[in-house]
This record gives structure tokens, sequence and C-alpha cells, in this order.
């Protein structure tokens, strides 16, 4: 149960800066918890993801990435789906925040798709002030 809290409080990070309703956040929650249980995440990597720690992060950690992002819609098989990272972001950060966000992100391929979606979600992370 800890786990599962230490996660919601990742995902609460990108929730409480984009200011997301309560049902988004909720659904952000359960999908994030789903996808740890699923890749096996520690609460140790948990910890370091949420607190901007891209170092060292074993394939466990970036296939949570792209588990998180395609139970969003953002990437689907590896690929971004910049239609829906606009459509679901543009309306609480401002359209032309994410495109210019897009613009520095979404280009970002990785070795695999769980490295596509990790490099991607620190990407994001990073330019989180403009989303």
């Amino acid at each position: 149960m800890k786990f599962l809290i230490v996660l919601s409080a990742i995902l609460a990070l990108t929730a409480a800066d984009l200011n997301l309703s309560d049902e988004q956040k909720a659904t952000a929650h359960a999908n994030g918890a789903l996808c740890a249980q699923q890749e096996g995440i520690t609460k140790e990597q948990a910890l370091a993801l949420r607190g901007g720690n891209f170092e060292n992060a074993d394939p466990k950690v970036k296939c949570f990435a792209n588990c998180f992002l395609e139970k969003t819609g953002f990437l689907v098989d590896g690929q971004v789906q910049p239609d829906k990272v606009l459509a679901k972001l543009g309306p609480i950060a401002g359209e032309d925040n994410v495109k210019a966000v897009q613009a520095k992100c979404d280009s970002i391929k990785g070795a695999d798709k769980c490295d596509t979606a990790f490099q991607l979600y620190e990407c994001y992370y990073k330019n989180r002030a403009n989303v």
C-alpha cells in the first residue's frame, strides 16, 4: 500500500503541475498503479522518478513510462500521438505552450518503445514549467 501512495505522489506531481480535474487525477493514479504493478518497479525507483532522477534507470522504469503513456493515449507502439497530447494538455496548459514542448520533445526516439517513452517522459518533465 505504501508503494501505491508513493506512486500516487509521482503522478500527483504531474497532475498538480497541470491542474487536472479530480476525475483526471483519479484516472492517472489508477493507470500509474496498474503500470507499476505490471512492470514491477520498486518504491526507490518510483521516488527517483518523482524526484526527476533519470540516471541509471533500468528497463522496468522505462517500460513503466511506456505503459503509462500508452494508457493516456499519448503513445501507441512507441509513436507519439501529437494530436492526442495536444487535445488533452492544450485546454489545461495552453495550446501554444504544449506545442512548444512538443517541438522540443516529440521527435525523440530511443532504442525501443520503452526507452522512447522514458526519454519523452524525461523531456516533458524537464520542460514541465512550459506545460
